[in-house]
């Protein structure tokens, strides 16, 4: 037996939480397997999911030849064609887990440095619920991230249509289709099901036809990477809202499940100074690419789906603003605040680019370096369009 008294061990009369810290013990900044795991648990709600319909596949495949030589003609772009993959829910979250996987680490590397000094003033050991959670939030931090970023793409997986519902770059060849959200959704809304699956379609194209432009794409993934990896741990974070918890007038088991399903809380996540000096140029950019989509989407849809098209729009874009919490929070952690006046600034930006030079023209800006416009661009397209062509000339 060692000398001394042992440390003091704030679980030793809560043996499940010393179970997971011993089993949770160097498993780096985040914990993939309780990721996967809580992706595939929240996507699907722990039922086994029936294989894709052939008639579906066979459908969108001939639906995505239709689409795509339309998505060409007026993007301009000349790449290869993408394979399109229809997925069921839990699928899709392991497929967007993975290509979401270096922001994600970013993000738990970032939170994973040393927090600043807090206030001499403050004894933890003199609350022993704050002393415990505070060594709990340290020891689980991987997990607890892995649990949460697993749930939050899970979740998205219930309501997604594809993979660029949120315009963060992948460097997928193939694009991910859920069919049954887009067939659920279409059902809700009284769209026909090829006409709902057609938009769909002509979003994901553009949306890979965009981010198939090398430059465009790294300055866009390097935008939302600086913003991850600007987040800075508030280890007070879980200990500060469990002492907030009132109780009295309800169930305090409730109360706890509630603290403990807000990301906010487990994360530990608050915006530094870097992320808010940030923010308007990862705002410009995102504004930039949900007005690109839409304007070409609607191109597309109005082409070959014609009346309904304008419908469909609305429906989708009402949708993708108002969000779930769950969405908000996994937007936050990217930087991207899809919100009416964003969608909006791009639409102008879009529209007033597009007026000066021409639809033709507009592609073709965006294919150049240093191609996102300045958060001084974004609201005045004349000055983005000078700039890109001065430096061509």
């Amino acid at each position: 037996m060692a000398d001394g008294p042992e440390p003091e061990n704030p679980f030793e009369n809560l043996p499940m939480f010393g179970d997971l810290a011993r089993a949770l013990a160097g498993q780096g900044p985040l914990n993939w397997d309780a990721a996967r795991q809580f992706a595939g648990l929240a996507a699907t709600g722990g039922a086994a999911e029936a294989n894709i319909d052939p008639t579906i596949r066979i459908k969108l495949g001939e639906l995505a030849q239709i689409a795509e030589m339309h998505v060409r003609d007026l993007t301009g772009f000349d790449g290869p064609s993408p394979e399109v993959v229809p997925v069921t829910t839990g699928a899709w979250a392991q497929r967007t887990l993975e290509a979401y996987r270096p922001l994600f680490t970013e993000l738990a590397t970032s939170l994973g440095q040393p927090a600043a000094q807090p206030d001499t003033d403050i004894d933890l050991n003199a609350d022993p619920l704050m002393s415990m959670m505070a060594n709990l939030s340290k020891m689980m931090a991987p997990s607890m991230m892995g649990m949460a970023v697993g749930s939050m793409v899970g979740r998205m997986a219930t309501h997604a249509f594809g993979q660029y519902d949120l315009p963060i770059p992948r460097r997928d060849a193939s694009i991910s289709l859920l069919p049954g959200n887009i067939d659920r959704f279409a059902e809700e809304w009284s769209i026909a099901a090829d006409e709902m699956r057609m938009w769909v379609l002509a979003q994901e194209l553009t949306g890979h036809a965009l981010f198939s432009i090398t430059s465009l794409r790294e300055d866009f993934a390097s935008l939302v990477r600086r913003h991850v990896g600007a987040f800075r741990p508030d280890p007070e974070a879980i200990a500060e809202k469990l002492s907030s918890l009132d109780a009295e007038d309800g169930d305090p088991i409730q109360a706890m499940q509630q603290a403990f399903g807000d990301p906010a809380v487990l994360l530990g996540a608050v915006q530094s100074p870097e992320q808010r000096e940030l923010e308007p140029s990862l705002d410009a950019a995102a504004a930039a690419v949900i007005g690109y989509v839409d304007y070409m989407v609607d191109g597309v849809s109005v082409r070959v789906i014609g009346g309904d098209a304008l419908r469909i729009a609305e429906a989708v874009r009402r949708r993708r603003v108002d969000h779930s919490s769950e969405d908000v929070y996994i937007e936050r952690l990217l930087g991207l605040r899809l919100t009416h006046h964003q969608v909006q600034r791009g639409k102008n930006f879009i529209g007033g680019v597009v007026d000066r030079v021409g639809e033709a023209r507009l592609s073709a800006l965006l294919a150049a370096p240093n191609a996102l416009p300045t958060p001084a661009e974004i609201d005045a397209p004349g000055l983005w369009v000078a700039r890109l062509e001065l430096a061509a000339d």
